[in-house]
């Protein structure tokens, strides 16, 4: 049986991502080329940790370090290459800069994947949850996420692999476990998202179970901070009183939230798919009578609980953009939604 599964099974989650990477790669792949790093100290901060120095990354990401370890991996493989290919390269940074654009890529798709079969998972069509998965990955802030050394693919691919585990339930265990086990390293904020899990995965995972995989991410993520702070000397309360310190961008994100910036950067995170949602419940009360049920009825609390933090998120950072494409897995469950039943929409009942 567990051969006649594999299959089908593959090809839920090998061709979405295949198309994903694909879809990354070439979006992207300006954003590696052309980005003036100057403009980004976190990109930097990705690039030194990459390289093996802590000494002057700041401490909010020195500890982050599954991703940059990852680039370098990659990267030595990839500068011999590179040097029997084209000799008169010049050296530098670009190794590094090229393989945080294909591993971003590599883990990115992967959460596309998750956002894909989540979608299947609420009865979308394949079509239409592949549609969506694209729809979303334009964003710029995929964009951003993939083709600069940056983190966010895999804290996107952790909370991506969560979601899925609640859509499905049971039989998506080994999500919701992969995603205990990263996320404590993939950002220190995940944190917030421990209580959406417990409560809404527990029946994909017992919390006995929950709490195992928990605990092995955490034991990872001291040994981190241990090993780090050891290395460039640093005092284990500095990592504290850092994060203590997001509060104070409260205020900020909220007065910035209310401004036509703000405003104008929410509504930038999705694009112009973001209008697609209000036109169809417009459409969809338009109809009355002829509606027998919620284009949305398959959603609830754990979409509210979702949005619920990923607002925590947004009011913390202060980066309301980049937080808010935290969003990405319910939004492409939602337009998957839409693109499924789009004759009901548009055309007139008969």
């Amino acid at each position: 049986m567990g051969k006649s599964q594999f299959g089908p099974r593959l090809r839920r989650w090998l061709l979405p991502w295949l198309v994903a990477v694909a879809a990354l790669a070439n979006l992207a792949y300006p954003m590696y080329v052309h980005y003036d790093f100057s403009h980004s100290p976190d990109t930097r901060s990705y690039l030194r940790m990459a390289a093996g120095r802590f000494d002057s990354v700041r401490v909010t990401h020195r500890y982050r370090v599954l991703v940059p370890a990852a680039a370098a991996a990659v990267a030595a493989p990839v500068a011999r290459l590179y040097a029997r290919v084209w000799p008169q390269r010049p050296a530098g940074q670009w190794p590094l800069r090229f393989s945080f654009y294909l591993v971003n890529c590599l883990l990115l798709a992967a959460a596309g994947a998750c956002w894909f079969n989540a979608a299947r998972q609420t009865g979308a069509s394949p079509e239409a949850a592949g549609l969506a998965m694209l729809a979303v990955l334009t964003s710029r802030w995929a964009v951003y996420g993939a083709g600069l050394p940056l983190t966010d693919s895999l804290y996107l691919l952790a909370t991506g692999l969560g979601y899925y585990a609640i859509r499905r339930g049971a039989g998506a265990g080994w999500a919701l476990a992969v995603a205990l086990l990263l996320g404590p390293l993939a950002k220190e904020s995940f944190v917030f998202w421990l209580p959406w899990l417990f409560w809404f995965g527990r029946h994909s995972l017992t919390w006995p179970k929950q709490l195992a995989a928990l605990a092995v991410g955490l034991a990872a993520l001291f040994a981190v901070h241990f090993w780090v702070d050891a290395h460039v000397g640093a005092p284990t309360s500095q990592s504290v009183s850092n994060a203590l310190d997001h509060f104070h961008n409260v205020a900020y994100s909220l007065h910035r939230a209310a401004s036509p910036k703000g405003l104008g950067e929410l509504l930038s995170i999705f694009g112009f798919f973001t209008l697609v949602l209000p036109l169809a419940l417009w459409l969809e009360k338009n109809q009355g009578a002829r509606s027998t049920e919620s284009l949305f009825s398959s959603l609830g609390w754990a979409e509210l609980g979702l949005l619920a933090v990923v607002a925590i998120h947004m009011l913390l950072s202060g980066d309301l953009g980049r937080m808010g494409y935290l969003a990405a897995p319910a939004f492409c469950v939602a337009l998957a939604l839409v693109f499924t039943h789009w004759r009901r929409l548009l055309l007139p009942t008969q």
